[in-house]
């Protein structure tokens, strides 16, 4: 019953969310890479989101994964009242799925996230940098498929990237987001599917709001 209620209240989310982008559910079956039917089921309480679909979910509708992760009935810790922005949010729920998962036993952290993308930014600027981000993208988008959270910014970023435009510190920080996702060892291995790609959404904020502030 307490799973039925949970399911239900995503569903309602859903609902108002789809309804405030008038977006209908082909579209945003479209959109997710997720079948109609099965966001039916959804919504209407039939099927309990997993993790991998609130992730196509947030990145979609461009709302905190937390928010989708409590809707669905995924035990959150409660945070601390300060720690509200998008990352300390998203980084609430990651933390606390990757608990429960018990396949991943390091604390997440933003600064293990931030110290990678540093070393990855200064890699960027270099030939070999350059060349692997132009090489790899493409493959590596395949090969995740449509699985992966971010995955429209991160295309945006990329283009932005290949097209040369942009200061030495915009490319750079692109760069080193770009990296982070293409090499498969980051803070949360990409072998961990899809826990995988959980870091890689950080890192994509992370670089958005650096770009921002430039």
């Amino acid at each position: 019953m307490a799973e039925q209620i949970n399911s239900n209240t995503l569903g309602s989310l859903l609902r108002e969310l789809l309804k405030e982008r008038s977006l209908s559910m082909r579209k945003f079956s479209e959109q997710t890479g997720i079948d109609t039917a099965t966001i039916s089921r959804i919504i209407n309480g039939k099927r309990k989101a997993t993790p991998q679909h609130l992730e196509k979910f947030a990145d979609c509708l461009e709302v905190p994964l937390i928010n989708l992760f409590e809707a669905a009935g995924y035990q959150i810790e409660q945070r601390q009242e300060e720690s509200d922005s998008d990352i300390h949010t998203s980084v609430d729920a990651i933390q606390a799925f990757l608990k429960s998962s018990k396949v991943y036993d390091d604390e997440f952290s933003v600064a293990n996230v931030e110290q990678k993308l540093e070393s990855y930014g200064l890699y960027a600027q270099t030939e070999e940098g350059k060349n692997s981000i132009l090489k790899d993208f493409d493959e590596k988008i395949k090969s995740v498929g449509s699985i992966g959270p971010f995955i429209s910014k991160l295309k945006e970023l990329y283009a932005k990237f290949a097209s040369g435009k942009g200061t030495l510190f915009e490319l750079t920080i692109i760069g080193s987001a770009l990296l982070y996702f293409i090499i498969p060892v980051d803070v949360i291995p990409d072998y961990l599917f899809p826990i995988g790609y959980l870091d890689d959404a950080i890192a994509v904020q992370l670089t958005s709001k650096a770009l921002l502030k430039n």
